[in-house]
């Protein structure tokens, strides 16, 4: 499929052939839920933790005869029956990472790709650079209609294009290795740079 190349300034650029195996595919719900899900999870903390009994602070004395007193039998107030007592199987600190197969997570970003090429929401420029200051990448973003965006360059991001982008509200700058399902699926607008279509092409190949 062939897309047109533009400037950051608006102007034509001339345009790119792109591979149909990448950005031409039928999106399937069921691959990118799979792999945003294995994101998601990879990246959860999984830092929550309660006190069990053996950790509360309460004496470990038993708190009154075993007989006798017409009560149930019962130990010290560090169990999880009473009021401040130990939690049972509660959260403790785990990783909720679990595996998926490289194929399906490569798979993943293809069909993320041909979503937004088949939404009409990809756009290929021909160089992230040049704009060195905040306010001059904000106004050329503003004067493009881009609201949210992601824009993926190639091995490298320009440093003094990143910096301008930095401050920029609803834009984020990654490198081509850093192209990731969850990413691209939730800006509404995704760019290309041309050294990027070329690196996406070969990683994914």
């Amino acid at each position: 499929m062939k897309l047109d190349v533009i400037k950051l300034d608006g102007g034509k650029a001339g345009s790119v052939e792109l591979s149909g195996e990448i950005f031409d595919l039928d999106p399937r719900a069921d691959i990118l839920h799979r792999v945003v899900r294995w994101q998601r999870n990879k990246a959860q903390q999984g830092t929550h933790k309660v006190k069990t009994r053996s950790e509360t602070s309460y004496s470990t004395k038993k708190i009154y005869r075993q007989k006798g007193t017409g009560g149930a039998r019962h130990g010290d107030r560090n169990a999880p029956i009473f009021r401040k007592g130990g939690i049972y199987k509660g959260p403790v600190p785990r990783s909720h990472a679990h595996d998926l197969p490289k194929k399906v997570r490569q798979l993943g970003l293809k069909h993320a790709l041909s979503a937004k090429a088949k939404a009409g929401e990809l756009v290929v420029i021909e160089a992230a650079e040049g704009a060195a200051k905040t306010k001059e990448l904000a106004k050329q973003v503003k004067d493009l209609g881009w609201k949210r965006a992601l824009i993926i360059d190639g091995a490298e991001v320009n440093e003094g294009f990143a910096r301008a982008a930095a401050n920029i509200d609803g834009l984020d700058v990654l490198p081509s290795m850093g192209a990731n399902v969850y990413d691209i699926l939730k800006r509404d607008t995704l760019v290309l740079t041309k050294a990027g279509v070329e690196a996406l092409e070969a990683r994914l190949k």
